[in-house]
């Protein structure tokens, strides 16, 4: 069922275990669109891409295990960001690679990790990062495992900025500038209006 054309064999890790405030506090990944858990899409979407799927998430533990996936939670404490969460990830992914996604970000591209991976083609890069035309998507991306040591330090030493990250590692990013729509995610309930509305025209 795996459709990564790019060769590599890869983890999924789906992100939801931020504090969504403004959501007032809901746990986003749960909350659903056209009838579906927001972390049930990217499974859908996301899961047939790679090897092994893990979400990562900091609550509701009982509610993300019954979808039938490994659930891991922030090694770091006080809910520390995506790169807390892309730590835990690479210390569970039983890949070398693992490949990133929001929970809060439903319209994953069928093509997303033969792209991501695309530009790997010797040791020389760590990381990609999807660039939707204008700006980097710093939490749709792909990172291997012996970038792990270098995230420890970083945050142990109380960094949390993903751009900032970067300049440690060998990175490159992948032009997404033709898939607006996979970027588009639900921060606010007027967001999750807004992407029921689009689903329910497609």
């Amino acid at each position: 069922m795996i459709i990564n054309d790019s060769r590599l064999r890869m983890s999924g890790l789906l992100l939801a275990g931020g504090r969504a405030r403004r959501m007032g506090g809901e746990d986003k990944g749960l909350m659903t669109l056209d009838n579906k858990p927001l972390v049930q899409w990217g499974l859908d979407r996301l899961g047939p891409q790679v090897d092994e799927m893990l979400i990562s998430a900091n609550r509701n533990h009982d509610q993300y295990q019954a979808l039938g996936v490994k659930v891991i939670s922030d090694s770091v404490d006080g809910f520390a960001g995506p790169l807390a969460g892309f730590l835990t990830g690479l210390a569970h992914a039983s890949q070398d690679w693992m490949v990133t996604a929001p929970c809060d970000s439903p319209l994953i591209e069928e093509n997303y990790v033969a792209r991501m991976g695309s530009l790997i083609t010797s040791d020389s890069i760590d990381v990609t990062v999807a660039h939707d035309g204008l700006r980097l998507q710093p939490v749709f991306m792909l990172l291997h495992r012996r970038v792990h040591d270098s995230l420890r330090r970083f945050l142990d030493c109380g960094e949390r900025k993903i751009d900032k990250w970067l300049e440690e590692v060998s990175w490159a990013a992948v032009d997404f500038s033709d898939s607006p729509n996979m970027f588009l995610n639900a921060n606010t309930h007027e967001d999750l209006e807004s992407l029921q509305r689009l689903v329910r025209a497609s």
